[in-house]
């Protein structure tokens, strides 16, 4: 069952803007109708209670990626899933006829969570390339002194100490597991490798590693304000994002209008 959600999900017949409701259904993934504020509550109440969460953010892509994959979507019910980026807000309008409260990426998320928290968390940080977890950790350990950072393993490690890793896990039990494996492998890792003695929360995090070992640069606030974060990692990154982005973008626009009309519109 997902933590802390009702079962209840947005109706036609809803305002769309009720703080009381669950989810909007954007692409066959549930993505959770919630503040900021809401949101690190949430995280926070796993930690000091102690029960599992598992958590992601669902953008445009994953949404693709989930499309075809019906054993990814059925996964993906047991998390906690958060809006990421102007792509499901823009198929929450369509659909609903409000974007999601917030804007909820992980690249954000963490650190305002690190710094609203007033209980010290032992975070630990699994994948990223060799070393980028380690200056990753690093320089969040400078950043929040109350918390404790520390380093599981990059992403790259052979399958053979997958068994080490995991039982290091359930002997440490961090407050916080952050999964940087890109989706959806990280979410497939969450899911299928991690139970409730292995974190309180465990969330797949993307970029959020490179990011802060300064391995990618963040987009101008002024871009990221307008919502065109994606389009300046397209310009930095051509290669390895065109196919996500120049190709995908169209296909979840399109898979939007056909979820409309499957509905009947929203009137």
């Amino acid at each position: 069952m997902r933590a802390s959600l009702p079962l209840a999900k947005v109706s036609d017949a809803q305002d769309p803007n009720d703080p009381g409701l669950a989810t909007r259904d954007i692409g066959g993934i549930d993505i959770a109708v919630k503040e900021r504020e809401t949101a690190i509550a949430d995280v926070l109440d796993a930690v000091e209670t102690g029960r599992h969460l598992k958590l992601a953010f669902c953008n445009a892509n994953l949404v693709n990626v989930a499309a075809g994959d019906a054993a990814l979507r059925d996964r993906l019910s047991d998390f906690l899933m958060l809006p990421d980026g102007i792509g499901v807000d823009i198929g929450s309008r369509l659909l609903y006829g409000a974007p999601f409260p917030s804007n909820l990426n992980g690249t954000d998320f963490f650190p305002d969570l690190f710094a609203r928290s007033e209980r010290p968390l032992h975070v630990a940080l699994l994948g990223g390339k060799p070393g980028v977890p380690d200056r990753a950790a690093a320089k969040l350990a400078k950043s929040y002194p109350a918390h404790r950072f520390s380093v599981v393993s990059h992403g790259y490690y052979e399958p053979t100490e997958e068994k080490r890793l995991i039982e290091g896990l359930k002997a440490e039990r961090p407050d916080l597991l952050l999964v940087a494996m890109g989706n959806p492998l990280q979410e497939r890792f969450i899911a299928d490798r991690l139970a409730p003695q292995h974190a309180s929360v465990a969330a797949g995090v993307g970029a959020l590693f490179d990011f802060l070992a300064g391995e990618v640069s963040r987009a101008p606030k002024a871009i990221r304000k307008a919502r065109l974060e994606w389009a300046y990692r397209l310009w930095l990154e051509p290669a390895r994002l065109w196919r996500r982005y120049v190709v995908g973008n169209p296909i979840f626009l399109l898979r939007m209008v056909r979820q409309y009309v499957r509905a009947g519109g929203r009137g």
